[in-house]
């Protein structure tokens, strides 16, 4: 099987030397004879003690600078200085004017605008739209650091700044906002980025191909506004051009029939298919309204795919028709591929935001190249050794993998990101672990993590080149693992063991998020993780326990679980060792209702877990869980306005009862919990047995409790001991979610 895994890696380098140009192939700028900064400069006196009269490119950044390729900044800043480029950062500016904007004075070829490592929106906001107290991101995580909207407000600072420079945005922010979206915490749907912050052009996804091509060519002195044929880019034109043949999304099939929900990316994946295209048969024959269509090329077909453009639903569509939102969303994710992905056009008004496909995915040498750069691995000297709590969390882990297959309808990474596994080599990894055991402070020999956005797809990917580049699935392990998919584990097996076998090293954790369903796949795997890569804790995400909830998040039913956690206490019992799976759940995500909130919380009671964090549902743009959020239909289907409606919890109350539900051994959530169950009939479930989920009293606390009237009271505290639980996870804090959840 390595030798299969060796012949897959070989495979994607040729594929894609063949089709994109290579990030470090390309002739260095006439500034490389500068060489390389200890760190790039926020400073003018930082650049004259470099010898810099000017920067080339200047990066703008919602986060702090961390000279590490964790953080977006450092890893775009370092790859465009091994590219010969002068780049100098502004961190966290004070956006009231455009002061702050000139710290560095006037680039030569462009700025480039970030909100940072996480949606501004995201960073700020709680789930329920309150203002967070502190800033990870930020030295000593003081709050209120970067604006609203950042991208947005930076954007317009530089403008006015230096209005003849050219500007482009990327990161996150931007990626997901490429398009119209809906925007949760204005509740509304807003237009392109684009068309807001007045960019010259959008970089969407990592970008380090698309970043790499641009710089050059504006040095080379190609107007910005003429660069509109490389990948992974948006931007706005006037009209479609003429070579291109338009294919409406909007095209009205004839009245047919909605796919059986229980299957909805049913694939014809036999051993001698390659197309691995959508199954449109359905197992029902019950006639509906006419449905709107996929994408189809139809006419078109005969035409290249590179000279075929969707026509999605306009801006205004968009706006005053929620299922036209749903079907904008399911166009947007089924155009994924790099490999049969077309461009899209969306109209905004009299103008034409236009996607180009998205980005080839980097090569194992080219991952390689970008970690290998000389970052510092510090913080920028100019915070004087301040607390930085995002550096903290990662000082001593290494990003082996970037992508994610999995296709979580709540999540972001598949759509900043994309579904295409991107793997350093081992020797790059290993390369990275000594370093940090040599040069980063405090290093007490633990490396912290050997992940990425999941833990275990390190070097996975499809079996076939064919038929991984004419898949149009939105996962490839929903709503069962494909059978086309590798699920060969053993390349991350021999990794762990070369790993902490380095000198110096004492122990490998794993803290990325382990996709279990994948996991049960290889028990020679488990067991390695188990049993010499666990801390006492392992983090999981099951999300729900419903089945029906479960398919509108795209994520497996509870038997993976069931069958991992017996493999994890079968492996730990062998090793010794008392240790613990956490896992992680969501409240109110879109098709929840209050009964599968109580089943969850049963089956919470049943399993003696007694969870100290919730993470309740945040609809992020263009996520497929928000389009569901904002419009009640269901894009995993078929969309019309007689399609599946679905339940959504958008009320404050709802939603709190949701997280409460989840928190069910809370004192302070039994009053709200015993009126929603005598209103759903369910008063069976109060009472102080074991099969009861709520006490029928009100025990005195020391905070203050919410009355079933909506009063509050002061109370008394609990007798010590009160509420304790034998399982340690009771009082395990979870990580603070990030960009990818």
């Amino acid at each position: 099987m390595r030798n299969s895994q060796a012949l897959l890696v070989t495979r994607v380098e040729i594929y894609t030397s063949l089709i994109a140009k290579p990030v470090n192939s390309y002739r260095p700028y006439w500034a490389k004879r500068f060489g390389t900064a200890p760190v790039l400069p926020m400073s003018r006196a930082e650049m004259d003690v470099l010898g810099w009269d000017s920067c080339d490119i200047i990066l703008v950044s919602g986060d702090a600078y961390i000279d590490h390729p964790s953080f977006g900044a450092a890893l775009i800043g370092r790859l465009l200085e091994a590219q010969g480029f002068r780049v100098g950062i502004i961190a966290q500016p004070d956006w009231q004017s455009a002061a702050a904007f000139k710290v560095l004075g006037k680039p030569n070829l462009y700025f480039g605008v970030t909100a940072g490592n996480m949606d501004s929106m995201v960073n700020r906001y709680t789930a329920d739209r309150k203002i967070r107290s502190d800033d990870a991101y930020t030295p000593n995580a003081d709050a209120n650091k970067r604006p609203d909207r950042a991208v947005l407000v930076y954007s317009q600072r530089c403008k006015e700044a230096y209005s003849d420079v050219p500007l482009v945005i990327g990161s996150i922010e931007a990626s997901l906002r490429r398009i119209a979206h809906y925007d949760y915490w204005s509740d509304k749907v807003r237009r392109s980025i684009l068309i807001d912050s007045k960019a010259d052009l959008l970089l969407y996804g990592n970008a380090e191909r698309a970043i790499v091509e641009v710089s050059h060519r504006i040095a080379r002195g190609e107007p910005i506004h003429e660069i509109q044929d490389i990948r992974g880019t948006a931007f706005i034109r006037k009209q479609v051009p003429a070579e291109f043949v338009e294919v409406p999304s909007t095209r009205l099939d004839r009245p047919g029939v909605v796919e059986k929900h229980e299957d909805p990316y049913a694939m014809k994946m036999g051993k001698g298919d390659a197309s691995c295209a959508t199954d449109d048969k359905a197992a029902d024959a019950a006639p509906v309204a006419p449905t709107i269509s996929l994408p189809l090329p139809l006419k078109a077909a005969k035409v290249p795919r590179d000279r075929q453009v969707i026509r999605m639903p306009s801006y205004e569509e968009v706006v005053s028709d929620p299922v036209m939102y749903a079907h904008a969303s399911r166009v947007l994710h089924l155009e994924a591929n790099p490999g049969n992905a077309r461009a899209l056009v969306q109209r905004h008004g009299s103008r034409e935001v236009w996607l180009n496909a998205p980005p080839i995915p980097l090569s194992t040498k080219e991952m390689d190249y970008v970690y290998d750069l000389p970052y510092a691995r510090t913080p920028h000297p100019a915070y004087n050794g301040a607390n930085i709590p995002a550096w903290e969390m990662i000082r001593f882990s290494v990003n082996i993998m970037r992508g994610c297959f999995g296709g979580c309808t709540f999540c972001s990474i598949t759509e900043h990101e994309g579904r295409i596994i991107q793997s350093r080599s081992e020797d790059s990894i290993l390369r990275e672990i000594e370093e940090i055991r040599d040069k980063v402070d405090g290093f007490t020999g633990v490396i912290s993590d050997l992940g990425g956005p999941t833990a275990n797809m390190y070097r996975l990917s499809c079996k076939s080149e064919e038929i991984e580049k004419n898949c149009r699935k939105l996962s490839c392990v929903y709503p069962g693992v494909c059978e086309n998919l590798n699920t060969d584990h053993s390349s991350l097996i021999q990794l762990y063991r070369k790993a902490r076998n380095l000198r110096g090293v004492k122990k490998i954790l794993i803290g990325s998020g382990l996709r279990y369903d994948l996991a049960v796949k290889s028990p020679e795997y488990v067991k390695e993780l188990v049993q010499h890569h666990v801390g006492g804790y392992l983090k999981i995400a099951p999300e729900h326990s419903e089945e029906n909830v479960l398919s509108k998040m795209m994520k497996p039913g509870m038997g993976a679980y069931d069958e991992f956690k017996r493999m994890f206490e079968k492996f730990s019992a062998e090793a010794g060792k008392k240790q613990y799976l956490i896992p992680y759940f969501i409240a109110a995500h879109p098709g929840t209702t209050d009964d599968d909130m109580i089943n969850l919380a049963l089956w919470l009671k049943r399993n003696d877990f007694r969870l100290d964090q919730v993470q309740t549902f945040t609809p992020t743009p263009m996520a497929m869980a928000t389009a569901m959020y904002h419009s009640g239909k269901n894009p995993l289907r078929k969309v019309t306005p007689d399609s599946e409606t679905v339940p959504v919890a958008k009320t404050g109350n709802i939603r709190k009862l949701h997280k409460a539900f989840i928190r069910y051994h809370d004192p302070q959530n039994w009053p709200m919990l015993r009126e929603a169950l005598k209103k759903m009939g369910r008063a069976d479930l109060i009472g102080n047995g074991k099969k009861h989920l709520v006490p029928a009293y009100q025990p005195a606390v020391l905070q203050q409790i919410v009355q079933s009237d909506g009063s509050r009271f002061q109370a008394k505290p609990l007798p010590k001991g009160f509420n304790q639980t034998k399982n340690p996870a009771y009082k395990h804090k979870a990580k603070k979610p990030g960009a990818s959840r």
